[in-house]
């Protein structure tokens, strides 16, 4: 018990930071540790945030949901562009050659920036139209705008906290990225039910103080993020002094960047669809569903950790001439995260009742979260391997791989399914929830055959 006790706080300190060579296994677990925690706090974000919205009405769990849907493409973009310095920066770190790596920083930092202008002007200008095309009420769309406009203008902070996470992880100082979510993450929780419901001079803000609340941590995040780049405290620094952007630098991120946006902008953007075809069947649908998403994203986003590191040790491993220990970093990060998830599977499913009455006592809420949360829960320790898989391509700088596969998966085949199942065969929500399962499961299967063809372990940066 001892011995584990210091591994956690080994982990969680960054004591380690040779991954290329030694036990694979201690690897995972160093890089793992501090990931599993920085995702849990963000998975306990999202149930802290659903039940403190739900407590004001349906009408505005469904503000959040298909407000979210649309602001998952943000997601999605921050989430692919930090894949490109996050392979770069574990490329470089691998091959021993910290200055190359520092100077991946700051022309990142450029992109974010530039990226969420494009995205934060229109989206915040276009708010109210945003939510009545995903099908919201006039009633919602009224209540809701303000939610969605403060989230849009704040983009810039979940792009930067992304990217600076990412770039982190790549040089394989995970704690640090850990530190800087639940530093914003805690400041959202303790700021949501005081913005939301009011506290002495604090008006009650309703919905849009769920919005202000996770501006307010997320922009803090990134404060402590630049400031540890500044200072040096991880293995690569945020240099001032050479302001000029780096155009080759900048060709490399771009080239990775774009792909691995695109592969998060499909799967993210086919959640847009499917959010559309839910909100067909009311807003009672619309809140079950969305609680059931929480819930999974609770245990996914940890599992998603474990997937990160597996991504890390992919690009260092590449980057010191290792490919075979990258490779088995891989496949065991994926067992891991699989025994995880499928007990995870077992408690959702038979304690779906009395999980989804924690968020709600709406009978027509409830029954559409259970019957949400029990199909989920069905495929969900497949999630693992195409999960891990996925991001370990990542860690290669193949971004182009999945993107494919997220393409064939999403498009091709779940959105026409879900559309068929929900409102051709007449099972209403319960076909979005099949077809997302058995998309999931086909992405699972090609990413596994992809993976053992072996191409990703000749990719240049």
């Amino acid at each position: 018990m001892q011995n584990i006790l210091k591994t956690i706080f080994d982990a969680i300190n960054g004591r380690e930071k040779n991954f290329t060579s030694g036990s694979i296994n201690k690897a995972i677990l160093m890089l793992s540790i501090p990931m599993v925690l920085e995702m849990a706090m963000e998975s306990l974000f999202a149930l802290v945030d659903v039940f403190f919205v739900s407590q004001v009405s349906p009408e505005a769990v469904a503000t959040v949901g298909l407000t979210e849907s649309v602001i998952t493409l943000v997601y999605a973009i921050a989430i692919g562009m930090s894949t490109a310095p996050m392979a770069m920066i574990a490329r470089y770190v691998g091959e021993g050659d910290h200055s190359q790596a520092s100077k991946v920083v700051l022309q990142a930092v450029y992109l974010a920036i530039g990226i969420s202008l494009l995205i934060g002007i229109p989206g915040y200008f276009f708010a109210s139209k945003i939510l009545s095309g995903m099908g919201g009420s006039e009633e919602l769309v009224a209540s809701g705008t303000g939610y969605t406009q403060v989230m849009f203008a704040s983009n810039i902070f979940i792009m930067l906290l992304f990217l600076l996470n990412g770039i982190f992880r790549g040089a394989g100082d995970a704690h640090l990225a850990m530190r800087a979510l639940w530093l914003a993450n805690g400041i959202n929780i303790i700021l949501d039910p005081i913005l939301i419901f009011g506290w002495g001079p604090i008006p009650a803000m309703g919905v849009q103080g769920a919005a202000v609340a996770t501006t307010i941590g997320r922009g803090l995040g990134v404060a402590f993020q630049l400031y540890l780049l500044l200072k040096g405290a991880s293995v690569v620094r945020l240099y001032l002094k050479e302001l000029q952007i780096q155009f080759s630098i900048m060709r490399k991120l771009l080239k990775i960047a774009l792909n691995g946006a695109l592969q998060f902008l499909i799967a993210s953007a086919s959640w847009i669809v499917l959010m559309r075809i839910v909100a067909q069947f009311g807003s009672e649908a619309v809140a079950g569903y969305v609680i059931a998403i929480r819930l999974i994203i609770f245990t996914l986003l940890p599992s998603w950790g474990i997937a990160n590191a597996a991504a890390t040790l992919v690009g260092q491993n590449l980057g010191a001439g290792h490919p075979d220990r990258a490779a088995t970093s891989v496949w065991r990060a994926a067992y891991f995260s699989m025994i995880f998830l499928a007990s995870v599977a077992a408690i959702y499913f038979f304690g779906a009742s009395t999980i989804v009455y924690f968020f709600t006592d709406d009978q027509a809420v409830v029954d559409a979260g259970i019957l949400s949360l029990r199909i989920f829960a069905i495929s969900y320790a497949l999630f693992a391997y195409g999960m891990v898989i996925g991001q370990a391509f990542n860690g290669a700088g193949d971004t182009r791989t999945p993107m494919i596969i997220n393409l064939i998966c999403f498009w091709a085949v779940e959105i026409p399914l879900a559309y068929f199942l929900a409102l051709y065969a007449g099972w209403g929500l319960a076909g979005v929830c099949w077809a997302i399962a058995g998309s999931e499961t086909l992405m699972t299967i090609l990413s596994i055959i992809l993976f053992r063809q072996g191409k990703w372990k000749t990719v240049e940066i």
